[in-house]
């Protein structure tokens, strides 16, 4: 019995370390990572996209890990997270960690020294931010969710730092995108599972702050307008991005306008389902309109063309 236990357990293994890792959160991280170096002015090095993504999917998964291990005993208490490996006892506390170490230190290594030091601390960083400090706030202040936007915020600076290894205005800008993107996208979610973050615990602006949850959904879908006028005044973008971006920002800002004024389920669902692909569309519009720089080499040898000619 106890061998067929373990090799039921064994073929479990990659379903729960995926649940544990939350998946489909650790692949949005990776994307915007792959975003923030794809957007970077220089040339694309395969090797080192694929060791930074590589590196940000571990250290996700450590992150996400860490947060469930912290949580086991408010996530029972809700319906949308009872049925998580450690809730139902799938696997122990003990495996949880050592999951996240063996995760986290190759991760935090391999963004350190196969790609630069500014990324890997950027890396720690936000494996210290989301276990230390996003985690345990969720049960203190309403603050949590400015301090998770911020996590959320540094994939794509992440990405963009492996690529140039410096942290540059057009790095701060895609990370302002992920900050202000998540406050529609979050409020809309939480705002229909006020009762169960409310049986968890969770001081969420959904449930202690409804007014100001509507306010700041709408006030940073109306600033993504803003932050896309920045990308070419930071010569991140042509000046075709802030007008083929513009029909996107209006729309979720008229959606997140419409859950300010009613706050009911319904306008809320349409909102969170805007925000899943007005994401994905503004980066790939953004990547789209990318500013081409032209290397200095070529740059260099450009004048001397016309005098070839004489």
């Amino acid at each position: 019995a106890a061998s067929l236990w373990l090799t039921l357990l064994v073929k479990d293994l990659p379903g729960i370390y995926a649940r544990l890792s939350k998946i489909k959160l650790t692949a949005l991280v990776v994307t915007t990572a792959a975003a923030g170096y794809a957007m970077a002015p220089v040339p694309f090095d395969p090797v080192t996209f694929l060791m930074a993504s590589f590196g940000t999917f571990l250290s996700s998964c450590t992150a996400n890990s860490i947060n469930q291990y912290f949580e086991v005993p408010f996530d029972s208490n809700m319906n949308r997270t009872k049925n998580r490996p450690l809730v139902r006892g799938q696997i122990s506390p003990l495996h949880a960690v050592s999951f996240a170490l063996a995760c986290g230190i190759p991760g935090v290594t391999l963004l350190t020294l196969g790609v630069n030091p500014l990324t890997g601390f950027l890396g720690a960083l936000n494996i210290f931010l989301y276990t230390c400090c996003y985690t345990p706030l969720k049960r203190l202040s309403i603050t949590n969710t400015w301090v998770g936007a911020v996590v959320g915020a540094i994939p794509p600076v992440m990405g963009w730092t492996a690529a140039t290894g410096s942290l540059d205005p057009g790095a701060l800008l895609l990370g302002g995108f992920l900050f202000s993107w998540q406050f529609p996208h979050f409020n809309a979610l939480s705002w229909n599972l006020r009762e169960d973050y409310s049986r968890g615990g969770y001081r969420m602006m959904s449930v202690t702050h409804p007014g100001l949850c509507k306010r700041v959904a709408l006030r940073h879908s109306v600033g993504l307008i803003g932050l896309s006028a920045l990308g070419p005044v930071l010569d991140v973008t042509t000046w075709t991005f802030p007008l083929v971006s513009l029909p996107i920002n209006l729309y979720i800002s008229y959606l997140a306008f419409r859950f300010y004024r009613s706050g009911d389920r319904q306008n809320a669902r349409k909102l969170f389902f805007c925000s899943l692909w007005h994401l994905p569309m503004l980066l790939l519009l953004a990547l789209t309109c990318k500013k081409r720089h032209v290397p200095q080499n070529e740059a260099a040898v450009a004048p001397s063309t016309p005098s070839l000619a004489l």
